[in-house]
């Protein structure tokens, strides 16, 4: 059974006179004047086909409080924890009923139970507020774009040949115990696989590594023979350890056929195999492979960005593969269009944005002054009204930079730590609400 809001919050709880407990204070009265959001967070937390009897778990209030905090101070769980514990400032934040002190396997299935949908929802009505204060009305927007990673490590063919190996095996290990140790004949090839994977890292010479390919390629083929015999022989085996360890083996064996032909057409072949039907990571096959102008290969995810002259992140868009940023600047503005009514009267995006055909539907659908950091061939006269009106604009769109530099830096936008797609948006999208949410309540006129 899972309630809503705290019933009875302590009389005792009070916030620091320090500075962040200044913020912690705003943002819990902001939060105290839009308990209508809990409703959302309750029904994230509330899976399914779960009885609404049994042990009370952390209110949904207490939830979303805690999963500011945790953005807000870029806290592991097991700080989160702690802090929650031995700080008077977050208890009364987080507004955790009378003695408790949840631990931090408890704030993580509850804090990644929110969807991104709900954080999005809690974002515009965040939005609302600040139009409603007239402290962000839309008018005038910049845009740019950026990459979050994906928790992962630098890919390469042998790196991922070995993860598929040593990923088989412990699937194998496991499926002895639940056999019973007896009629499952297979060999640990872990150490072979991974003894040719760090020779691969430092042969020299084409030739050389392309044996060594071959070896560790045959090996992982082999261990995932042994895996098909395993699961053919649990297939008939009642037992639900046994149907969720099948589920494991049905995630895995598509990822790693790919991984094995990947390596056979770039490595054997001397195929090159596109960006887009790459496998960068077997753990995190949702990432993108990112290459930025010149700069380095990131790996993970575009993200589209919309901000005002609050500085606050008015939209967010997380892209799928490696979109041309020329190719994004109209669905963003038709995006803002939707969320604000009308197209803001000034606009200001970096040159990857500019091309005719944007500057021309931009201005179609209202935007009096569309200004590209690069010309890109484009003439001022066209863009907007002077020059003088120009060079505003370009050293506006600037600002954003700061924005992204911040949201990387203070609110952990730099690098994912969630796993999957669906936990990698709802934590930046959770990044950008603490952002959104401490701006708001150091703007907010008093």
């Amino acid at each position: 059974m899972r309630q809503e809001r705290t019933v009875q919050p302590s009389i005792f709880d009070l916030f620091a006179t320090h500075e962040i407990g200044c913020e912690l204070k705003a943002m819990s009265q902001w939060l105290d004047e839009h308990c209508d959001l809990l409703g959302l967070v309750a029904r994230d937390l509330c899976r399914g086909g779960i009885k609404a009897t049994g042990r009370q778990g952390l209110p949904a209030e207490a939830v979303l409080r805690c999963a500011l905090l945790k953005q807000y101070r870029q806290l592991s769980y097991q700080e989160l924890a702690f802090h929650l514990e031995d700080s008077a400032s977050f208890r009364a934040f987080a507004r955790l009923p009378w003695s408790w002190s949840p631990q931090k396997s408890a704030l993580q299935k509850t804090i990644s139970a929110i969807r991104p949908e709900t954080w999005e929802q809690i974002n515009r009505t965040l939005l609302l507020g600040a139009r409603q204060v007239k402290l962000e009305d839309g008018a005038v927007v910049r845009l740019d774009s950026t990459v979050t990673s994906a928790l992962m490590h630098e890919p390469s063919d042998s790196s991922l040949l070995w993860d598929a190996v040593r990923v088989m095996v412990r699937l194998l290990k496991r499926a002895d115990a639940l056999i019973g140790g007896a009629g499952l004949d297979w060999r640990d090839h872990c150490r072979a696989a991974k003894k040719r994977a760090r020779k691969i890292q430092f042969t020299r010479g084409r030739p050389n590594r392309v044996q060594l390919y071959r070896e560790l390629i045959a090996i992982a083929r082999a261990t995932l023979a042994y895996l098909e015999q395993a699961s053919a022989c649990l297939a008939s085996a009642p037992d639900p350890f046994v149907d969720l360890w099948q589920a494991q083996v049905r995630h895995y064996r598509p990822l790693i056929e790919r991984i094995i032909r990947q390596s056979e057409r770039r490595v054997l072949a001397g195929e090159p195999v596109p960006a887009g039907e790459k496998l960068v990571s077997l753990f995190e096959p949702h990432a993108d492979i990112i290459v930025k102008g010149s700069r380095d290969t990131e790996y993970g995810h575009k993200l589209n960005l919309i901000t005002g002259r609050s500085g606050m992140i008015l939209d967010l868009v997380i892209e799928a593969g490696n979109p041309a940023d020329s190719d994004r600047l109209l669905p963003m503005l038709e995006r803002h269009i939707d969320l604000y009514g009308q197209a803001p009267r000034q606009a200001a995006a970096d040159g990857g944005f500019a091309t005719r055909n944007n500057l021309a539907t931009a201005k179609a659908w209202g935007v009096c002054d569309m200004a590209f950091h690069k010309k890109a061939g484009l003439r001022v006269e066209d863009m907007v009204r002077s020059k003088w009106v120009y060079r505003k604009l370009r050293n506006f769109r600037a600002g954003i930079e700061a924005g992204i530099s911040c949201l990387k830096r203070a609110y952990g936008l730099a690098r994912c730590t969630w796993r999957g797609l669906d936990h990698f948006n709802a934590y930046v999208w959770s990044s950008v609400v603490a952002y959104n949410l401490v701006l708001f309540t150091r703007l907010k006129p008093s």
